[in-house]
């Protein structure tokens, strides 16, 4: 949800929006995966986050893939799993990462 619609309201119901909350959590390797339910349409996209307290500072990074399911449980499991492969792969090189500025 925006900023602007949280200070105003949104003017509807947040599943309305497509944002249904916390499906599942897990921890993982000292990292926190949570699945958030984003409906689109009758189906449930992968989305979700990844956690962890580095340096007394909670470091957090959100994840969205094109993958869609029709069970919002199926949605939330590979949403796990898709983060215990990001975390598998690049670990806390995950919160360091800098994207290469635009060119002029």
């Amino acid at each position: 949800m925006s900023f602007w619609k949280k200070i105003f309201g949104s003017g509807g119901s947040e599943a309305a929006a497509g944002d249904t909350g916390e499906m599942a959590r897990e921890e993982y390797k000292g990292f926190v995966i949570r699945a958030a339910s984003q409906r689109v349409g009758s189906e449930f996209q992968l989305a979700g986050s990844i956690e962890k307290e580095i340096d007394g500072e909670v470091k957090r990074h959100s994840f969205v893939r094109a993958d869609r399911f029709s069970s919002q449980d199926d949605a939330a499991s590979f949403t796990l799993a898709k983060g215990r492969q990001i975390i598998d792969e690049q670990g806390e090189a995950l919160f360091k990462q800098t994207w290469p500025s635009q060119p002029s």
